[in-house]
């Protein structure tokens, strides 16, 4: 009996193990053919079930272990590449945190077979934002990987990156962020928002329609959207009045600025490639023709051309493409709309493009700035936000657009609210709160703010109804003015890093300026400049400079003469209208006709240091006058000499003549 029931006992013990490999070989090859077909979402649920049937005691999975024991068994084996498979698919589907957690696990099997583990275990470090940890791991991926491929020159790229976002932690946040609430962002991913009015957004949604899950096929199929509302809440979402077509999606649009065409991007899977179009529709009536390809201009057989947008002015449409002549991935190109058609495609160049994605371009007409997202340069991970200034065909280099509008996920498809000032609030699509998807977020630009104030120079009080303007001293343009009142206080709001000039002026006073940039403005809210006051003058009134000395009996300036003259080179060059007379006195020593001599010698070498100084010599003139204009007595009532009067006497001046309208 005792027997028999042993035999049952190996029986039964044989068909569980039997079961269990069963089990296991069944979970692992489904989750391979998911994998292989790129469903890593239900690869990543197999390979989890794969996992659970393995009896792998905790102590085994640490490095020391198989260390320890010389050899690693063929289960532990497998059990390490259903780890490493089952991260490969987390990260595969964006879900960074839970891919975090088994790249730590494979990163301590020190297997050959999984080079990369490292990398992609740091990569998901700093895709969820931790970036002390990130950077720490990237340093030891450079150390330990010797191939020299796109692997090590990513991780240099990585490494920059994460030592730029620990930097960007201690400056004030640049944009005020919030989530789109109302149904804009309910189910699938929801992206590429454009304002069309006050109170209608136009966005790409991949939501599934009602009742749909349950059908056969993928329910999840990207089309145009509208949503109503106001204030960062949009509601009763409805799809886009738009032919569709079969087996593609469609949307990512841009409209024209008189609302009446439409381009947008229809795509297609094949072979889990993505091949994608831009495209034409026309508004007929409440909806939409048609859409229509685009000529080869834009659209290239066998390449990708997506995400238009066209500028305020109807002139350029902007797309990104990994058409031939780019720099790597998708480039940023631009044509010029000629006849209502675009002409041919230009490739932003090199200070835009980069070997990685350059992708979803938009152009602020107002400050000659592009936007767009790339992850081929210093950024917080993933696609950043980039700006450039300058003009088509000539773009600065681009600099980061920082953190909140930046987050360690992909930040694209920015849209302005506020056509008249694109930059100062807007929206943003981000999968930054999403495991899976791209959201719909509002932006708003927090004020920077500069300001100062105006005196008269005088009297020291506020000089009510001068005029101040602020220049871009980069683009010499204008930007804005205001007429100070009785507190004679100015402010303007200003973008972080410029160059900037403040002119203050005021009918018969001596206009002012004072040239500032804004890069503490990273750090802080607000700048305040140095109080400006303004000097009142009459025409063919003599200003007295003080402490304008010469060498005795010479007419040759000394040094610290120069500094009070330099105050005149300041009001020459910030009064490009005024003629000025420069005019030396002397006292009554001397005969006339020797201080006369002296004099005219002595104006002359101040009109000469002045012209030395880029002053134009039509606009200064020289004029002694010797002992002729004396302002005090030369010798007392009795006769006696006089040192306070000759040295009164013994001055420089200078007088406006006129004052010339500019040309």
């Amino acid at each position: 009996m005792k027997k028999i029931t042993l035999c049952w006992l190996i029986a039964l013990l044989c068909a569980v193990n039997t079961v269990n490999a069963q089990y296991v070989y069944d979970y692992r090859h489904t989750a391979d053919i998911f994998y292989a077909s790129r469903d890593y979402y239900s690869a990543a649920q197999y390979y989890n079930k794969a996992l659970g049937t393995f009896k792998i005691k905790p102590e085994e999975v640490l490095p020391y272990a198989v260390a320890k024991a010389g050899k690693v068994s063929s289960k532990f084996k497998d059990y390490q590449t259903v780890v490493n498979r089952l991260a490969e698919s987390y990260r595969l589907y964006n879900d960074f945190g839970n891919a975090e957690k088994w790249y730590e696990q494979a990163v301590g099997f020190n297997n050959p077979q999984f080079p990369l583990a490292r990398y992609w275990y740091a990569v998901c470090l700093r895709a969820n934002g931790k970036y002390a940890d990130a950077l720490e791991q990237f340093k030891q991926f450079r150390q330990s990987y010797t191939a020299a491929d796109d692997y090590s020159t990513r991780a240099t790229l990585e490494i920059a990156c994460c030592e730029f976002a620990i930097a960007e932690e201690s400056k004030i946040p640049r944009y005020i962020i919030a989530k789109t609430t109302g149904n804009v962002n309910e189910g699938g991913a929801n992206y590429a928002p454009v304002q069309l009015n006050d109170n209608t957004l136009l966005f790409t949604s991949s939501r599934p329609e009602s009742g749909t899950t349950e059908k056969k096929g993928n329910p999840y199929v990207n089309t145009l959207y509208t949503s109503s509302g106001s204030n960062n809440s949009f509601g009763n979402s409805q799809k886009l009045n738009i032919p569709a077509t079969k087996g593609m999606d469609q949307g990512t649009a841009t409209v024209s600025p008189d609302g009446n065409t439409m381009y947008l991007t229809r795509w297609s899977m094949k072979g889990g490639l993505k091949q994608s179009n831009i495209y034409v529709s026309n508004r007929q009536g409440t909806g939409w023709t048609e859409p229509k390809a685009l000529g080869a201009n834009v659209n290239v057989e066998g390449y990708n051309s997506m995400q238009p947008f066209i500028t305020t002015d109807g002139k350029y449409l902007l797309f990104a493409s990994n058409r031939p002549g780019g720099m790597g991935k998708n480039d940023l190109w631009y044509c010029a709309i000629e006849n209502g058609a675009p002409g041919a495609a230009r490739n932003m160049g090199t200070n835009i493009n980069s070997k990685d994605e350059e992708q979803a371009p938009f152009y602020d007409a107002e400050k000659n700035v592009l936007v767009f997202s790339s992850d081929g340069r210093v950024g917080l991970g993933g696609l950043d936000f980039f700006q450039s200034e300058g003009t088509f065909g000539n773009w600065n280099v681009p600099k980061n657009m920082g953190k909140p509008l930046n987050s360690p996920k992909d930040d694209i498809y920015y849209a302005a609210s506020n056509p008249q000032h694109p930059l100062a609030a807007g929206y943003i699509s981000s999968d930054r709160e999403s495991v899976c998807c791209l959201e719909i977020f509002s932006i708003k630009k927090i004020a920077k703010t500069v300001n100062g104030l105006i005196l008269d120079c005088d009297n020291d009080l506020p000089l009510t109804g001068a005029k101040v303007t602020l220049l871009d001293t980069i683009k010499q343009v204008v930007l804005h003015q205001v007429t100070v009142d009785e507190t004679g206080r100015y402010s303007f709001e200003v973008d972080m890093q410029k160059q900037y000039k403040i002119m203050a002026e005021k009918e018969s006073y001596f206009s002012k300026a004072i040239y500032f940039n804004t890069d503490s403005l990273t750090l802080i809210d607000s700048l305040t400049n140095p109080t400006i006051c303004l000097k009142r003058y009459e025409i063919g009134k003599a200003i007295i400079l003080k402490d304008i000395y010469y060498d005795y009996d010479k007419a040759t300036l000394r040094e610290q003469s120069k500094i009070v003259l330099d105050t005149v080179v300041s009001i020459m060059k910030d009064n490009d209208n005024i003629v000025i007379e420069m005019s030396a006195h002397t006292d009554s020593k001397g005969s006339d006709s020797y201080n006369m001599k002296l004099s005219q010698k002595r104006a002359q070498s101040c009109v000469d240091y002045l012209i030395e100084k880029g002053i134009p010599s039509s606009r200064v003139i020289a004029k002694g006058y010797g002992e002729t204009r004396p302002i005090a007595p030369n010798t007392l009532p009795n006769g006696k000499d006089n040192p306070d009067g000759r040295q009164l006497n013994r001055r420089t001046e200078f007088k406006v003549l006129r004052n010339e309208p500019a040309h």
